[in-house]
């Protein structure tokens, strides 16, 4: 079997050839009277009439017989069969073809369609050219690409030989784009807000730095998607906005959590926790519906119907009845034994990270749907306070197959709470804990303006990963990786 640097040797030498003969290996465009392969393969009765029709694309098989030579062409679209006959392109051609052409190239091909005996529906080739001359061997079709660091690392090789990964991605942006069309229709308005920030709000992450040289300022790539920005929204007149797009954590990797990632926000003015609960549900199944056409699914262990009702899970409440500790009484030490007990690593000291390990423990159990409800203030230093039970916040959390798939609440927009929880998050910065929320003093004064009463809710990439019972990563087209 040739090595690799035999094979495009070869290569380099049939380019070498083409280019001997006038011909260039990488023209400027195919035809534009080229049709797509589906479009070919769907109306084949109409298109077989015509005197000619010109197709392209990437030659994935090649078989000769004689003065016959088959290949399999594939575009975006998919694929079709070629025939090459000696008698009726001429020996030119098909020999140019036999002498030149690889697995791999991009070629043009026209001709008249036929079914071939055996029922196929092939493309009669009367005229070719060369499109892009590949020089390196595509992997073998049977077993393709096995390591997971070269399917990420060579992510156009693995989308290439793998339709079901291509298919994902088609589903992966009808994902957005219905989520989009959900809010849109709802009377959202679409905003775009700061990537780079002085500040990082909206979530407790440790941020990626990085440094402004025309300001020489430090800044942050944003953990959350514009939500204090979209909140200046509100207080700027807006009633209703959300954003899609990219957010930036400097955190570990798990099947859950990726440094990069797309997250939607929405805020919403005038209503709070119960109106944003009744639109997630609704924005979920309306989602699910567009993108997979069903509410039920069966994913990491789990079953579950989004079309259900989705009862109320209350976070001290839930971590009691699992473990029996009473989290409004138990001291850190306490909690902390409890965590040992169930063999719950955690990081940090302070009581936010030892409440948010311990939950996180207790939600690996809970199918969903569901909404977690009754948050401690600690772990929600952006939601209002429940009214009825002032030591809870009105914040909510949709709960699918064990994960947090979403996070909501009713706006606090006092701004002498939202001062005393950002030097609640002072303390927590200053003790060394990376994931504290950093103050923004220009947002409290904005608050002292007035914000009207809001719900606010984002969800990310995790929900879309956890209906495909897939690690988030796998749901990335092009994954972060190490440098060879």
């Amino acid at each position: 079997m040739a090595t690799l640097d035999e094979i495009r040797k070869s290569r380099l030498e049939k380019l070498a050839a083409l280019r001997r003969q006038g011909i260039e290996p990488y023209p400027i465009s195919a035809s534009v009277e080229r049709r797509q392969i589906a479009d070919v393969a769907e109306n084949f009765s109409k298109y077989e009439k015509e005197k000619e029709i010109v197709v392209a694309g990437r030659i994935m098989a090649i078989r000769g017989q004689g003065g016959l030579t088959f290949f399999t062409l594939q575009d975006g679209t998919g694929k079709f069969q070629g025939l090459l006959k000696k008698d009726e392109s001429g020996e030119k051609l098909f020999q140019l073809f036999a002498d030149t052409a690889d697995t791999g190239d991009f070629i043009e091909a026209s001709g008249t369609l036929f079914i071939t005996k055996r029922g196929e529906k092939t493309l009669l080739v009367k005229n070719w050219r060369m499109l892009t001359k590949s020089l390196l061997p595509l992997p073998e079709k049977w077993h393709g690409l096995q390591d997971a660091e070269a399917r990420y690392r060579q992510r156009y090789l693995d989308l290439l030989l793998n339709p079901d990964l291509r298919a994902l991605f088609a589903r992966k942006a009808k994902f957005w784009e219905a989520t989009r069309e959900f809010l849109k229709q709802r009377g959202f308005l679409e905003v775009e807000t700061p990537t780079l920030e002085i500040t990082t709000g909206g979530a407790e992450a440790r941020p990626f730095r990085t440094h402004h040289n025309d300001l020489d300022l430090d800044l942050y790539l944003r953990i959350s998607v514009g939500e204090l920005w979209q909140k200046r929204l509100l207080a700027g007149g807006f009633e209703k906005t959300f954003e899609i797009g990219r957010t930036y954590r400097n955190e570990g990797t798990s099947a859950e959590h990726l440094q990069e990632f797309t997250n939607m926000e929405f805020y919403w003015a005038f209503v709070g926790a119960k109106e944003g609960m009744k639109l997630c549900r609704e924005l979920y199944i309306a989602v699910v519906k567009a993108v997979y056409g069903k509410t039920k699914f069966e994913t990491r262990g789990f079953k579950f119907d989004l079309a259900d009702e989705w009862p109320l899970v209350d976070y001290a409440e839930e971590i009691a009845r699992q473990t029996g500790l009473d989290i409004v009484k138990a001291s850190d030490e306490e909690i902390k034994k409890e965590l040992d007990k169930l063999g719950v690593s955690y990081k940090g000291e302070n009581r936010e990270r030892l409440l948010d390990t311990l939950w996180k423990h207790c939600r690996k159990s809970i199918a969903g749907p569901a909404f977690l409800v009754g948050h401690p203030k600690i772990v929600a230093p952006l939601s209002k306070s429940n009214s009825q039970m002032p030591e809870k916040t009105e914040m909510f959390q949709p709960i699918i197959a064990g994960s947090e798939v979403g996070r909501g609440y009713s706006e606090l927009n006092d701004p002498l709470e939202q001062q005393a929880r950002f030097d609640e998050q002072k303390k927590l910065l200053a003790a060394g804990d990376e994931e504290a929320m950093m103050p923004d003093e220009e947002f409290v004064e904005m608050l002292e303006y007035g914000m009207p009463p809001a719900c606010g809710f984002g969800f990310g990439e995790r929900l879309f990963a956890i209906l495909e019972d897939k690690p988030l990563r796998e749901t990335q087209l092009f994954p972060l990786m190490r440098p060879k």
